[in-house]
């Protein structure tokens, strides 16, 4: 979309800590990640007035300490994001925070508009959901690290992991019509990495009209902003895909609708 503000944001090597996406800088109305490099024996800190955060350990081990309030040490149990469940830490707006590390940490850090209230909390990798979901082809791994079942304001957060050469968000389905009980209006956000990291993959994003229609080339830490539409993503035959992903909008129940051209890929034979 030349001209337009951006759906897909590269990664960048050695970055200390950058928001790779948010309104500024998309079509984002609120959404926002960025992406916390935290170097062995420092401490980032932040504070988000308006906004409730989900701290989520991408990988390595780091102490979180909330102004006020709460202090946990030693979060995190993975080496990087194929390193099993995530281990988060939820902020309620205008919480201010502190991310230590002894040995550094990588972090994603996703935001969303909401109201004052609520209380800070961890979620541990054995409180994540995984489940299977599809078949064939586009069986995948699904964490679900927060949703409805928790306290928050707008969130949605979680994990996916495709097999070399896998589909997910297959059928593609979208979410993005306030249309109550059949389907919620979420944007949403993806972000990728790869196993090895010099694998890739690709997203379409388009809506049945074709007012969107991006054709992508997903690689090891890019980002893709979910305005509307469908959104199908394949990994390379070789390449193990995992992307972060992130909604929020109307409610916090993932209601969607699957394109109807494609929906009996998943009917019973």
């Amino acid at each position: 979309m030349p001209g337009q503000p951006a759906i897909h944001v590269k990664g960048a090597q050695g970055d200390e800590g950058r928001r790779t996406l948010g309104h500024a800088n998309s079509l984002s109305e609120g959404l926002e990640l960025e992406i916390w490099s935290v170097a062995p024996g420092s401490t980032r800190t932040a504070v988000s007035e308006g906004s409730e955060s989900l701290l989520v350990v991408l990988g390595g081990t780091c102490d979180v300490t909330v102004r006020g309030g709460e202090h946990w040490a030693s979060l995190g149990r993975r080496g990087d994001v194929f390193g099993g469940a995530a281990t988060s830490v939820y902020l309620p707006p205008g919480a201010s925070v502190a991310v230590a590390s002894t040995n550094g940490a990588e972090l994603a850090v996703v935001r969303a508009p909401a109201e004052a209230g609520g209380e800070a909390y961890v979620i541990r990798p054995d409180e994540v959901r995984r489940e299977t979901r599809g078949e064939g082809s586009s069986k995948r791994e699904v964490h679900t690290i927060l949703d409805g079942s928790r306290p928050a304001h707008r969130l949605l957060v979680g994990e996916t992991f495709n097999a070399p050469g896998g589909w997910s968000s297959y059928p593609p389905h979208k979410h993005d019509e306030h249309r109550p009980p059949d389907e919620a209006r979420l944007q949403e956000i993806y972000h990728y990495r790869f196993q090895p990291e010099q694998g890739f993959g690709v997203q379409r994003v388009y809506s049945r009209d074709r007012g969107i229609d991006e054709v992508m080339l997903v690689e090891h830490g890019d980002t893709v902003l979910i305005p509307f539409g469908y959104h199908p993503v394949v990994a390379a035959p070789g390449y193990s895909l995992y992307y972060f992903w992130a909604l929020a909008g109307e409610g916090r129940n993932l209601r969607l609708q699957e394109d109807p051209e494609h929906a009996w890929v998943a009917r019973p034979a």
